[in-house]
């Protein structure tokens, strides 16, 4: 144990033995200065020294983390997110008291000495020896620097942060010798410029720019003297001097550094007297920070953004480069948001559907000819708290995104996609089925991509309700949305083709996996995702091309530079024709089919409506020539719940339905966001429809599943093979089926 005297204190020889560690300690640094990399003191070999010949360019110009700008098409800001809050400003930008009193109080011979004040080195030497311990520190302000360019770069890692600030000869010497190198080339304004940027000022402000805004709501260039003198107090501790929790600490803590300014001679003593006298007068600014903070509802769109930077190869190879790219931020970046759709898209939203709802609603808007992603709405609120009904789950997209894992079943709204498919391959839109309600037809009838039967099970295919059965032709059969034409439209179109089809026009891309090549695939029982099917009608309002949806216009550095962003791909998924003649029929869905309650009375608008197995998924997907929009109503936690006998927004429906619910909202987002002046039509184009039909009886020659003869006489209008008997497929395998595989509820 050691010895004390009996005064409590160290002994003479304790004390000798101290003061000359110290000094042994002050001699190391101060000869490791001077010494070859090779030879300061055997540290090369523990790699603490190396590279002293060269300094890292980020002493230069540090790669500070900075506070990233969202902002809408019009350049309107969406959001502010930052790891650290930062605006970095120069020198001229920065008030001169806050220039004097950070040197006064941090290093007042600055402007004096070299990267080490050797002055105050032997000063601390000489205080540290007496008290037995370190009671003053001999750092510089430039060496203070140095070690806070290593601190940041160190960012969140808690290991990276410790190597930065540990207490070691290595350490000390490597700070010191990139301490004068950054004198040589920077000089002493520089320095201060960087060092005032870099320092953390508490209250997650970096940079005297965020702490002066955090403080005071003003820029650095307008600090006074008794402001700049209490910032400057907070760089030693900044949760000691902290004025909003300890307003008398700070205020004593600003009176030392106001008497130091005028022991330097920076102000005179009656300057700092009178400073004194002032209390601290605060008008904090509570940081704004993430994309919980956007307007309008934009807290999905804002995180979309974000999710595009992190995952898109365009900003980095790898997701480590990429995720440094956002963390240090410092980026202005103009989306395509629209803020007429956004307010459109989420007042439609929240319209019909309370955010305690059992069920949620999904909005999303696509321009057909750009790609541009122009709102995400969703009536739950964008947040972590659940208690207030929050979520952070973008029901537009898939899981890569932010979004759902496996999507949803589209219902109906797939049969478009088969109508599509059939038209190109030369089948006219005047093929009519005599049918039943129910019909019965084998697996083995469609064949895969690979050129084998699909399966070998009897799908059992019914109608929503008994009543619909007879003869439809195409346009009829999308205006009424009848389960058993579509079976067998797609047995003449072909599996392969239409699911094909569906590729090329975006019906995969969110949830990046392959399509299940399953008949009832007409009828929606493969998922996707409310973006994908917004872009998918966009193909039809853009006469057959598509174009991937984007959400970024452009990104500019926080040096100036202009980054690359993604850019739009659009392909040809169908001929013009047939977009045209698609468009031509789901207008009559709007205008007297299933989706009459969302029809757009003043201009040329189309859509179809969806609902899936047991109306756990609603829809309704629309489009005017320059607009398309998707609408998904449904369970967004836990197990799906059937929408039978429910209260939703403070109405009682028996069964909701795609043209009862998604209709309506999807007619609030469009008109909100459409421009009366600007009403472009679709092409027109005349659509064959089926002879009316005729009475069995009296010409003998109809049975209940012949195809009818179109009045075209188009090729490709062949009777499609007779269903056979065997076994009902389970219901879950069949989008849009009840309990007897009727999928009722896949066509409203």
């Amino acid at each position: 144990m050691a010895k004390k005297r009996s005064g409590g204190g160290l002994t003479g020889t304790q004390q000798a033995a101290k003061f000359l560690g110290v000094s042994v300690l002050a001699g190391a640094v101060l000869a490791g200065i001077a010494l070859p990399a090779a030879g300061a003191l055997g540290l090369a070999a523990k790699g603490t020294v190396e590279g002293f010949d060269e300094i890292p360019s980020n002493l230069k110009t540090p790669p500070l983390s900075q506070r990233t700008t969202i902002l809408d098409s019009e350049g309107g800001l969406i959001a502010t997110v930052y790891s650290r809050d930062r605006k970095v400003v120069p020198i001229d930008k920065i008030s001169p008291y806050m220039q004097k009193a950070i040197v006064a109080i941090e290093d007042g011979r600055f402007y004096e000495h070299g990267a080490i004040d050797l002055k105050g080195v032997l000063r601390a030497i000489n205080r540290n020896a007496q008290s037995g311990g370190v009671a003053q520190g001999a750092s510089t302000l430039t060496q203070q620097y140095v070690k806070n360019v290593f601190v940041e770069e160190a960012g969140d890692d808690p290991e990276k942060v410790a190597q930065a600030t540990q207490q070691t000869i290595g350490r000390k010497v490597r700070e010191l010798k990139f301490a004068i190198q950054v004198e040589e080339e920077l000089g002493k304004k520089k320095i201060l410029e960087n060092y005032l940027n870099i320092t953390f000022f508490g209250q997650q402000a970096y940079g005297i720019e965020a702490a002066s805004q955090r403080y005071f709501s003003k820029p650095a260039a307008d600090l006074d003297l008794g402001e700049a003198a209490m910032m400057a107090g907070l760089v030693q501790s900044p949760s000691r001097y902290d004025p909003i929790n300890d307003i008398q600490e700070a205020t004593k803590r600003r009176n030392t550094v106001l008497q130091r300014m005028a022991d330097v001679k920076d102000i005179s003593q009656a300057e700092a007297d009178a400073a004194k006298a002032k209390p601290i007068k605060l008008k904090v600014k509570t940081p704004r920070n993430g994309c919980i903070t956007a307007v309008d509802g934009a807290g999905f769109f804002c995180d979309y953004v974000r999710k595009t930077i992190l995952n898109d190869p365009v900003f980095g190879k790898t997701s480590e480069e990429r995720q440094k790219l956002w963390n240090l931020g410092g980026l202005t970046i103009r989306t395509t948001l629209d803020p007429r759709a956004q307010a459109a898209a989420n007042e439609a939203a929240i319209a019909k559907i309370n955010k305690d709802d059992p069920v949620a609603a999904s909005v999303v808007q696509v321009q057909p000819k750009t790609g541009r992603i122009l709102s995400m709405g969703q009536s739950r609120p964008y947040g972590l708290d659940q208690k207030q009904h929050q979520t952070t789950l973008n029901l537009a997209v898939g899981s890569k995104m932010g979004g759902t894992t496996y999507g949803f079943q589209v219902g109906s709204t797939f049969k478009p996609i088969t109508a599509a498919a059939a038209l190109e391959k030369g089948i006219s839109p005047a093929t009519s089925f005599n049918d039943p309600a129910q019909i019965n037809i084998g697996e083995n009838e469609y064949t895969r991509c690979d050129g084998k039967p699909s399966g070998y099970a009897n799908w059992e295919v019914n109608n929503e309700t008994k009543s619909e059965k007879g003869v439809y032709d195409m346009t009829s059969a999308l205006g009424k949305s009848i389960n058993t034409y579509f079976a067998r439209l797609e047995q003449m179109a072909g599996l392969c083709e239409t699911l094909t089809m569906a590729k090329n026009v975006g019906y995969e891309r969110e949830l990046g996996k392959p399509i299940k090549q399953s008949p009832s695939a007409t009828l929606g029982s493969i998922e996707s995702t409310p973006l994908d099917m917004a872009s998918v009608y966009a193909t039809f309002a853009n006469r057959g091309i598509y174009c991937t949806p984007v959400a970024i216009e452009s990104i500019k550095a926080a040096n100036g530079d202009k980054l690359n962003v993604p850019q739009t791909k659009c392909t040809r998924a169908m001929t013009d024709r047939t977009a045209d003649t698609v468009n031509q029929m789901l207008k009559g869905v709007v205008e007297d089919g299933t989706g009459t309650r969302a029809g757009l009375s003043d201009r040329d608008n189309a859509g179809k409506t969806g609902t899936t197995n047991d109306r756990k998924d609603a829809w309704f997907v629309g489009y005017t020539p320059n607009l398309s929009t998707a609408v998904w109503v449904g369970d967004d936690v836990g197990e799906k719940k059937s929408m039978y006998d429910i209260t939703i927004g403070g109405e009682y429906y028996e069964k909701v339905c795609g043209g009862c619910l998604p209709g309506p909202i999807w007619k609030i987002a469009m008109t909100g966001a459409l421009d009366a002046g600007q009403t472009p039509g679709f092409v027109p184009v005349s659509v064959p429809r089926a002879e009316k039909p005729k009475d069995p009886e009296k010409e003998g020659d109809e049975g209940p599943n012949k195809p009818r003869k179109p009045r075209d006489g188009k090729p490709g209008d062949t009777k499609p093979t007779d269903p056979i008997g065997g076994i009902t497929l389970p219901p879950d395998l069949i989008g849009g089926a009840d309990g007897r595989g009727n999928n009722r509820g896949g066509n409203r």
